[in-house]
């Protein structure tokens, strides 16, 4: 797991498969692998694309499937298996709408009914999780004139599928191949977590649930794929779902290393590096928000972090932005913080380069396989106006960039030292061997690779004040070190 992937959506960062490709076999050849936001029909829908009207087709504004497998020859492919819904203006959706029993879709998506057939309480209504404000429901009219409540757990254009009935599991297996064919090597199960009402419960990350995800890993694996789970939650079902998949999100490392910066201290960072899971995918950010709630506390389960201390982080957030993440951040039902911050990772630190490339150097040095948003990379501010004009949070960090930012953010320090970062971690041949860690004397850690005679050490420091030194050597003598922006982003 030496390699580093790039996160990025195809039409905001090339413009399309063709031209994301270029940028892959050109500036960004380091990158190992790549996860290519939904590209389907259509990539700009109402929820930039995890609302598919057609999973299984390109939209040919981007491209083809032909382009998918080109970029898929040299690296590895992860692409949204999106297991939980699908767009109220699928073809499914609406012959359903249209022929009600008789339609051959019928008893593929979530009712009301199928849920509660003996009717529900206001008890067992308000128990469900959801990351939005409300009530998951939407009402449908059927052509008869019938209205019918549909599980909406997102958004009331993406309706959900009922994953225990047969023709929606028959339709997941038909994308699955789809994908497969299509150069995917990777899926990565969106939204898995809602994916399961269980009445009595909050119906997210259940046992029901995990027997769900074992279910739909057979299913993939029968397809020749392997699984990234996606699921923002307690560390302890982080835990727990790790091994039953190939690959699980590390989301705890942000919100710590957020909290180690504003605190300048280490504890919690050392406490997690103690039980991580080892198969971890290591972001800082990605397509959505920066998850605060995977390090926090959940009901009696004590978090990494506390109430207060999420509450610090978000507060120090809104003042890094000058308020504009607290407007942008969505609070979710029955909860009195945003479950993540909707800003870009550098916005977060108030573009405090020497910060935030401590934060993505220690994301490079974990075990797992790291993975970098294009925004990210590219050192993004939040993008204001976009998200004025779209109303959506997610999309201060979703910036369209044109052929000229892409450019000169690739002339940029802080994008020039996170490649740097990128080819240590995919070529230095001490990442192929062990890792350890230390808290030194001073409070600083040290993170370290060892094969034979090859090193590769990165202390970082939160006080007095951030502060990183990367050395590394190879058996043949040749030595890398760096401890400044500047000096990373001139190797």
């Amino acid at each position: 797991m030496t390699g580093v992937d790039l996160l990025a959506y195809a039409d905001r960062l090339g413009g399309d498969l063709p031209r994301l490709r270029a940028l892959l076999d050109g500036p960004l050849r380091d990158f190992a692998g790549v996860h290519i936001l939904p590209f389907f029909v259509p990539f700009d829908g109402a929820d930039a694309g995890f609302d598919p009207i057609d999973h299984g087709m390109i939209d040919p504004r981007l491209g083809t499937w032909d382009d998918v497998r080109a970029i898929a020859v040299d690296r590895e492919v992860t692409a949204d298996l999106i297991v939980n819904h699908v767009s109220s203006e699928s073809a499914e959706f609406i012959d359903w709408l249209a022929q009600g029993e008789e339609s051959a879709h019928d008893g593929m998506f979530l009712t009301f009914d199928t849920v509660f057939p003996e009717r529900a309480s206001e008890d067992d209504i308000t128990a469900f999780y959801r990351p939005r404000p409300g009530l998951p429901f939407t009402a449908y009219r059927m052509a008869d004139g019938r209205r019918r409540l549909v599980w909406t757990t997102f958004m009331p254009s993406q309706v959900d599928l009922d994953v225990a009935n047969d023709r929606a599991r028959a339709y997941l297996r038909r994308i699955l191949a789809t994908l497969r064919s299509g150069g995917v090597t990777t899926v990565r199960l969106d939204a898995v977590g809602y994916a399961v009402k269980t009445p009595g419960s909050d119906s997210f990350m259940t046992p029901e649930t995990l027997e769900f995800v074992r279910g739909i890993v057979a299913m993939a694996r029968e397809a020749d794929l392997r699984v990234l789970v996606e699921v923002h939650a307690h560390y302890s079902q982080q835990l727990a779902i790790a091994p039953l998949v190939d690959y699980v999100y590390d989301f705890a490392l942000a919100p710590l290393l957020l909290h180690s910066l504003g605190t300048r201290t280490s504890d919690r960072l050392v406490e997690w590096l103690g039980i991580r899971p080892q198969n971890a995918i290591t972001v800082l950010d990605t397509h959505d928000g920066i998850g605060i709630v995977d390090a926090g506390p959940s009901g009696d389960r004590p978090g990494l972090i506390d109430q207060d201390e999420m509450a610090a982080i978000f507060a120090r957030a809104a003042q890094a932005t000058h308020g504009h993440s607290t407007r942008a951040s969505v609070i979710p039902a029955w909860m009195s913080l945003p479950h993540q911050i909707n800003a870009t990772f550098f916005s977060a630190l108030g573009a405090d380069a020497r910060s935030y490339l401590l934060a993505r150097a220690v994301q490079l040095w974990l075990p797992g396989r790291p993975q970098l948003y294009y925004v990210g990379l590219l050192g993004g501010l939040d993008d204001v106006a976009l998200f004025e004009r779209t109303g959506q949070g997610r999309d201060v960090n979703r910036h369209s960039y044109t052929p000229d930012e892409v450019d000169a953010a690739l002339a940029s320090d802080v994008t020039r030292a996170q490649l740097a970062l990128v080819r240590l971690r995919s070529a230095h041949p001490a990442f192929a061997g062990e890792f350890r860690y230390r808290v030194e004397a001073n409070g600083s850690l040290e993170l370290e690779w060892a094969l034979g005679d090859a090193r590769a050490t990165l202390v970082v420091s939160f006080s007095p004040e951030p502060a990183f030194r990367i050395h590394a050597t190879a058996d043949h003598g040749s030595s890398v070190t760096a401890d400044s922006v500047e000096a990373l982003a001139a190797l």
